[in-house]
């Protein structure tokens, strides 16, 4: 057995060890044809408020701006899916429902890394998940994990597509994967016609400017345009209406992963609940979740919005 072919097995086995579901490996090079659709996005404006989308665009699409003499990308999902249906009235995405992923996943990716360079040797690598401009569906795709869906999400044939991506890009040559070449939504437009907004257009194009989670999470401190009254189905924090409709979806298993168990108040909180809750309780129960990126003042505004239809 070669070096390089004991590295990849080696890989292969310290993500199964960490907890991650998958694991596809590609060459690092440069997303040329991702670039275009990323910059064709951009120039559209359907980032919205969200500058840092357009900042840093060649790392995001060079993963060698990232990792000098990066060779190899590393692509990690963790399922998500949650244990049991959230009861209450005012709607979170399923991927907020547990312990914020950032915490649970960063700490895997170290002791992937260390493991690497245990048992491998000394290797450049970073690890990412949200935490710098990779391109990560992208990369899912190219390492044979998925195809990117109508709805712009990464989609498993084995799975669906509630997982979290991490990527870890790394000097290490490896054997790669052959890339995820088949889109297996065919005709289907589900997500298309269940979006409440009508942010999903053509051509796999989110308009993340009329996404419902673009409003209730990443639009800081500003008013929700009046427009949009009646159109959020009561989703306060996040949207999973084009995931929920997805007949790939109906192979979702519920996840493994501790940390991903729903908090209780995430399950059972009525209206009633949300709207007599402290500022101090708000970061006392929520500490741990993504739900607290909305902060307390988000997550009233989204409240009052909701029952202003």
């Amino acid at each position: 057995m070669s070096n390089i072919t004991l590295h990849t097995t080696l890989i292969r086995e310290y993500a199964a060890r960490l907890g991650f579901d998958h694991c596809g490996i590609a060459r690092a090079r440069r997303l040329d044809e991702d670039a275009r659709r990323l910059e064709n996005w951009l120039h559209k404006g359907m980032h919205g408020s969200m500058d840092y989308m357009a900042n840093h665009f060649e790392l995001r699409v060079d993963p060698t701006r990232l990792v000098p003499g990066a060779k190899s990308v590393i692509t990690l999902l963790l399922n998500y899916y949650p244990q049991t249906e959230q009861q209450g009235e005012n709607r979170i995405s399923k991927y907020a429902y547990g312990k914020d992923y950032h915490e649970v996943i960063r700490p895997k990716l170290h002791a992937f890394l260390a493991l690497i360079r245990e048992n491998i040797g000394e290797v450049q690598g970073r690890g990412f998940v949200d935490s710098a401009p990779v391109l990560e569906r992208a990369w899912a795709q190219q390492s044979g994990l998925g195809w990117i869906g109508k709805n712009g999400n990464l989609i498993t044939n084995k799975g669906g597509s509630y997982f979290f991506i991490a990527t870890l890009i790394t000097d290490l040559e490896l054997l790669y994967d052959d890339p995820f070449v088949k889109d297996y939504c065919g005709s289907c437009t589900r997500c298309i016609d269940a979006c409440p907004t009508e942010a999903i257009e053509e051509n796999k194009v989110v308009n993340g400017s009329k996404c419902i989670s673009y409003y209730t999470i990443e639009l800081k401190d500003m008013v929700i345009p009046s427009e949009m009254k009646g159109k959020f189905d009561n989703w306060m924090f996040g949207c999973d209406v084009c995931q929920d409709v997805c007949p790939w979806n109906r192979f979702s298993k519920p996840t493994k992963e501790p940390a991903f168990t729903a908090i209780p108040e995430v399950l059972n909180f009525s209206t009633k609940d949300w709207e007599e809750l402290s500022e101090e309780s708000f970061k006392k129960i929520f500490r741990d979740s993504p739900i607290k990126r909305a902060k307390f003042k988000g997550i009233q505004r989204n409240l009052k919005f909701l029952s202003e239809k």
